[in-house]
């Protein structure tokens, strides 16, 4: 896909990988719309934030419904990065902690596929990428709440990128290992560091992804610092 004056929307955009693919897009010529609870600091006239909470499906129609105002009832690229994690022993993780990461990982994902795949199907063109985790590979230990959350959006993933390729559209799953982003502000045990992924080098991996050819498709994509804990001494 060209990706110039294409339309993007790009979910959780405030700090990390979500506001690294927004730059990455505006400098590939897209036309993109953020969504999130707080904005960036991106300053580009081709660049629109939405408040919008993915968790309340009200609250994506609403952004959506302004997008298509913008676009002429358009979208091309669909980038579902909004996520949080919370980690512990399963019998002492806090329900309501449970049930955010649910209705942000895989709900939030839920929602805003429904509203761009219409779009998407009228013009037969469009590419979802969902972005999962390397929990959504393998069980770890006192992070089942957020596996199970990723292993959802994996099958959520692998079942629709089936269901709309006759539709001439991608959906692309990505499955990035420890990133340094402010996503371990939940985990006091980790801290991010210079051997972990960059959100810049995730955000370039994805647009490779998205500039493509239309009949190259990629399904899955697993990504992982090859020194997660720095050399060994």
């Amino acid at each position: 896909m060209n990706l110039q004056n294409k339309i993007a929307v790009v979910t959780g955009v405030s700090k990390g990988i979500g506001k690294a693919v927004c730059q990455k897009l505006l400098e590939n010529g897209a036309q993109v719309f953020g969504f999130g609870r707080n904005n960036n600091d991106i300053s580009n006239p081709n660049y629109t934030f939405i408040l919008c909470d993915v968790r309340s499906f009200e609250s994506v129609q609403n952004a959506f419904s302004q997008v298509f105002a913008a676009s002429n009832e358009t979208i091309d690229i669909l980038i579902n990065n909004a996520g949080l994690g919370y980690f512990g022993f399963l019998e002492d993780l806090p329900n309501e902690q449970f049930h955010e990461m649910q209705e942000t990982n895989v709900n939030g994902i839920f929602y805003c596929c429904k509203m761009a795949l219409p779009k998407m199907k009228e013009k037969e063109s469009g590419h979802i990428i969902n972005i999962a985790s390397t929990a959504a590979l393998e069980g770890m230990a006192q992070v089942s709440g957020y596996c199970a959350t990723k292993w959802a959006v994996k099958g959520l993933s692998e079942s629709l990128f089936r269901e709309v390729r006759d539709f001439k559209i991608k959906v692309t799953c990505i499955y990035p290992g420890s990133t340094k982003t402010d996503f371990f502000r939940n985990s006091p045990g980790v801290k991010p560091h210079d051997y972990m992924l960059m959100p810049e080098d995730v955000a370039a991996n994805l647009i490779f992804a998205l500039q493509m050819p239309d009949n190259f498709h990629t399904v899955n994509l697993e990504i992982r610092p090859l020194q997660p804990k720095g050399p060994k001494k």
